[in-house]
């Protein structure tokens, strides 16, 4: 019988997101843009003169290797809690040396899928993926408007972030257009804060909507229930950390307690900048949909970009420039910037 993973965590993760394959990338994209006829078989060389020599951690091998930890609560018998599945656009012959390090460094990741040069994201619901962590803006982008699973571009590796407890998983959320949809942030962009203010007080016992992340942060909440101690002792701790805050935030808690997810912390910053919460909280990742919160963060932490469903009027500059992000600093860009790709294709 297949393996049954309707209550395993299954993340899906780019290669160049795992591993930092940055100089690999840029040999190839330097190549193409020369001569795309001989730019494939440069980069198979490349990789095959070095499979032997393993590869340093990216932006997402924090938060990999703390949750593969959990699979030492598994029961005898029992599907894993976590499940790793790295996906790369190298063909199978220059995936050694990415198949090489994980072995090396012992991730416990037996799932991989090499497509070369293909998408990888048309195989995410073939392997049941919740969550997938990409460097590649179309293929997170792809995802979202898919309605696959969560999915988040990730910002390069921290220089110096501060180490999570031993033994924990920390993921923090921004709530407006990751955990929930987008419609109240649109409400404070049309129409200001004193209006948004209003609309959600009057609205605290009403569930905010789904956002892309709902599904995730549901599946991490039936995980956790798999787990040998009560909620209050997981060492999977979940914070919120949004601009929202009184009156906004009892619909933030109600919310959770609808959905029935039990969540560790929550920040109601109300314009205080994240950086500093979050070098607080140190998360092995943090998920936000604005380049203003993510520029002051993603220096301090892990962090990745969920993008808006295309065609969202958050991505608008009409509706941008109606007001501020919610919680940005008056006067700065409110334009939603997007990340360009971090490393080209087709390695990944």
């Amino acid at each position: 019988m297949p393996l049954d993973l309707s209550t395993t965590l299954v993340i899906g993760i780019s290669a160049t997101a795992l591993f930092d394959l940055h100089e690999a990338d840029r040999m190839f994209s330097e190549k193409a843009a020369l001569d795309p006829d001989t730019a494939i078989d440069e980069y198979r060389a490349y990789m095959l003169a070095r499979e032997d020599d393993l590869l340093s951690p990216g932006t997402g091998f924090p938060l990999i290797k703390a949750l593969l930890r959990l699979n030492q609560h598994t029961l005898p018998g029992a599907p894993p809690i976590v499940e790793v599945v790295v996906m790369s656009r190298n063909s199978p012959e220059t995936g050694i040396r990415v198949l090489q390090t994980i072995r090396a460094m012992d991730l416990g990741i037996s799932r991989s899928a090499f497509t070369a040069g293909e998408p990888v994201t048309d195989y995410l619901e073939a392997f049941d993926v919740d969550l997938f962590l990409t460097t590649s803006v179309a293929d997170a982008q792809r995802v979202i408007d898919s309605r696959t699973c969560a999915a988040a571009v990730l910002s390069p590796p921290p220089r110096n972030a501060p180490e999570p407890p031993e033994e924990q998983v920390r993921i923090a959320f921004d709530g407006d257009a990751v955990l929930f949809d987008e419609e109240s942030e649109l409400v404070y962009k049309k129409h200001g804060l004193a209006a948004f203010h209003q609309a959600e007080d009057n609205l605290q016992h009403v569930p905010l909507p789904e956002g892309p992340y709902a599904a995730f942060l549901k599946k991490l909440a039936k995980m956790q229930e798999r787990l040998p101690m009560r909620v209050e002792h997981s060492p999977v701790r979940i914070a919120i950390v949004t601009a929202r805050n009184s009156p906004a935030e009892m619909r933030v808690i109600r919310t959770m307690r609808e959905w029935g997810v039990y969540v560790d912390q929550a920040f109601f910053l109300g314009g205080v900048g994240k950086g500093k919460v979050l070098g607080a909280f140190k998360p092995h990742i943090f998920f936000d949909d604005q380049e203003v919160h993510l520029r002051d963060a993603a220096g301090l932490v892990p962090s990745g970009r969920v993008p808006y469903l295309t065609g969202s009027l958050l991505a608008s500059p009409a509706v941008l420039k109606e007001a501020e992000p919610l919680g940005a600093e008056p006067g700065s860009n409110a334009e939603s910037e997007r990340l360009g790709d971090d490393f080209g294709s087709p390695p990944e």
